[in-house]
């Protein structure tokens, strides 16, 4: 008679992904007996290039137009109001796209406005505003979301294109004149405060604070 032998059970799945994890860790850690401690500086910078490359690559593409508008949501509602707006076509041919107004040009702000709007991608995932009613009744909740943001920041993606040291102000009406002079040229008030819906329809603006 021979004996019947029976392969001990198999070990669960997550049992034998963590172990191999561990066994690459253990390789991580290890100092090398292979390569030289030259080689594996040099791989690690060449690395380090093709890394940065490939996240500055996809960093600078969603910072496109063409990004923001792959998404129905920003397509057929703010992105149609842009159109009729004089930041979108004017005489002087100068088109302010979306990432001119609502992300930074310096790399560290544009980083943490980046991480910022990561947030916002749970509300495509759920759809809160997929549809044009649901859009409408946000409207006034993302519009004062990205006021108070633009407020925090003093306007900073404005005065991307406008500063007040290149402004004429010889060239303006007497009412703007007299608004930057008492307001934006002492630093009483920012851009935003002044120019809610310059560049998209305003939400019902009646419970807005501090409103005329």
């Amino acid at each position: 008679m021979t004996a019947v032998t029976t392969e001990p059970p198999r070990p669960p799945l997550w049992r034998r992904a963590l172990a191999f994890a561990l066994a690459i860790w253990g390789v991580l850690r290890r100092p090398s007996t292979v390569f030289s401690l030259g080689l594996l500086i040099l791989a690690g910078f060449v690395a380090g290039i093709f890394f940065w490359g490939a996240f500055n690559t996809a960093l600078e593409f969603t910072n496109t137009e063409k990004f923001c508008t792959s998404c129905h949501e920003m397509r057929e509602n703010v992105f149609e109001e842009l159109k009729t707006t004089v930041h979108y076509t004017n005489r002087s041919g100068v088109r302010a796209h979306c990432p001119d107004c609502h992300v930074p040009h310096d790399w560290t702000d544009k980083i943490a406005r980046k991480m910022q709007a990561s947030k916002e991608v749970w509300g495509k995932l759920f759809g809160k505003i997929d549809t044009r009613e649901k859009f409408l009744d946000h409207r006034l909740e993302l519009a004062i979301h990205e006021w108070s943001r633009m407020k925090a920041n003093d306007s900073l993606e404005c005065r991307n294109c406008h500063s007040t040291e290149s402004m004429d102000i010889t060239r303006q009406s007497p009412r703007a004149v007299a608004a930057h002079q008492r307001f934006l040229f002492t630093g009483d008030k920012t851009c935003i405060d002044c120019h809610k819906g310059i560049a998209h329809q305003l939400p019902d603006m009646r419970n807005v604070p501090g409103w005329q």
